[in-house]
């Protein structure tokens, strides 16, 4: 008999998982806390068929665009199929050349751009399969601190920190903003680090080529001297790795910090003794890691004026919560408001998934901090804002008349809203428009209602 398509798909989670279970125990008697490791041993490791076959779903699942070469991820297993034998020869015989990055920029959320470099799709799944080697290992080193780009650690764990160390009386913290740090991470720091846990050449050249592999800006071909592009399966846990040794020179003078990648912020209980750990730690990171301080950035405040990974954190008799930033209140709004646009011409409930799609993800994120009258405050507006934008799409006064007569008014009232001379948000908050376009009318044609979700989301995760 057939199996059903879920229980398929169970069991195959389950091999996958399996497959996790036994790299993962496989790895943890070859490498032992804090040895080294023969070339053969992760030569083997690296190309066994698990590690790539479970790389290569990794790097399907997470799909990506295309890098220098064009290839999709869809592309991928059609070539395996003729090219495996080869790719693997060049891998074990050290002709194994990575192509350039492809160099894009998107915008940030605060303006500026990110660099990022997207590797080919043949690169991220030799990366992808290096990184599933080496994270179980450098996992045992970590700090307990850092909390970005790990398994089973997130952005709300480290908020969960930092309200720890907030509680427990360490109410300033030095806010440190390093400068174009995936951009500046020196090579030659970074495959030291590497070399004092890594003994093997094979595995070193590896890497050493990934780092040096160069991008391609448009038509132009930059050297890549430093960094580590973001944009590729290894790059995050290269990143961690050379911060390691700041994390470690932290722990080892006694400082209370947290670290989600590049950004980190160390806890005191002064403003005075914050700033003598800032001066000391600059120090540290330009002398010895060779980074940059991005001086007006980098500041010593209050907890209650800290931004870290969009939150800040307020305060009660009962102890210090998390909210929103005001600049992540502001930009959601914004983004909402373009949604809304009342001249986007597009339809009712393509607008509305939209909405819903956007404001899921971010309720999700944010709905760990204190958020209920900014929400209820939120859904007020969002719903004015579509009462505008289907008054806008009705344009003709008949057109509207026989919509409001469709919602419940009679022909008269119906004909003199019809054709009232105020402005689309005046009448968008017209007892009219609150009385035929209703909330729950509204939810009918899709529009999310934001206070319901987040108390599903706050129940769900309590």
């Amino acid at each position: 008999m057939r199996k059903s398509q879920k229980t398929e798909q169970a069991d195959r989670q389950q091999k996958i998982s399996l497959e996790d279970q036994k790299q993962a125990g496989a790895r943890s008697i070859a490498f032992g806390e804090g040895k080294m490791m023969s070339g053969t041993q992760f030569q083997a490791l690296v190309l066994s068929r698990d590690n790539l076959n479970l790389a290569y779903k990794r790097v399907v699942k997470n799909k990506g665009a295309a890098g220098i070469d064009g290839m999709t991820v869809e592309e991928l297993k059609p070539y395996l199929k003729i090219h495996r034998e080869e790719l693997l020869a060049k891998l074990v015989n050290g002709t194994y050349k990575p192509a350039p990055v492809k160099r894009v920029s998107i915008p940030k959320p605060n303006g500026g751009t990110r660099k990022l470099g997207i590797p080919t799709v043949i690169d991220r799944l030799v990366q992808q399969a290096v990184a599933q080697v080496l994270s179980p290992m450098y996992e045992q080193i970590f700090s307990d601190n850092s909390f970005g780009f790990r398994p089973r650690r997130s952005a709300h764990d480290a908020v969960q920190r930092v309200i720890e160390l907030d509680n427990a009386g360490y109410r300033y913290v030095v806010d440190l903003d390093l400068k174009a740090y995936f951009d500046t991470v020196n090579h030659d720091m970074l495959m030291k680090f590497l070399g004092q846990r890594i003994s093997d050449p094979w595995l070193l050249r590896l890497i050493r080529r990934f780092l040096t592999s160069g991008a391609m800006n448009g038509p132009l071909f930059e050297r890549s001297n430093e960094g580590t592009p973001q944009g590729g399966p290894i790059s995050p846990l290269l990143a961690n790795i050379y911060l390691n040794e700041f994390d470690q020179e932290l722990t080892r003078r006694g400082h209370k910090f947290v670290r989600y990648a590049d950004d980190c912020n160390i806890f005191v209980k002064s403003p005075r003794a914050g700033q003598r750990v800032l001066a000391s730690v600059t120090a540290f990171l330009e002398r010895k890691l060779k980074l940059t301080i991005n001086q007006e950035k980098t500041q010593v405040v209050s907890t209650s004026r800290m931004k870290f990974l969009g939150f800040t954190l307020g305060h009660t008799r009962k102890g210090a919560y998390p909210y929103p930033v005001r600049q992540s209140k502001q930009r959601i709004k914004q983004e909402l408001k373009r949604l809304t646009k009342r001249n986007r011409g597009v339809a009712v409930e393509q607008v509305c998934t939209e909405i819903r799609r956007k404001m899921r993800g971010w309720l999700q994120y944010y709905g760990f901090g204190k958020l209920k009258s900014f929400v209820a405050e939120l859904d007020k507006w969002l719903r004015s804002r579509m009462r505008q934008y289907i008054w806008k799409q009705w344009k003709k006064i008949k057109t509207r008349a026989n919509e409001l007569r469709g919602l419940g008014l009679t022909k008269s009232q119906a004909k003199a809203a019809a054709n009232t001379r105020k402005g689309y948000w005046h009448t968008a908050h017209s007892q009219i428009l609150e009385y035929t376009l209703t909330n729950e009318k509204l939810e009918l044609r899709g529009l999310i209602n934001l206070s319901k979700t987040l108390q599903q989301i706050q129940t769900k995760s309590a």
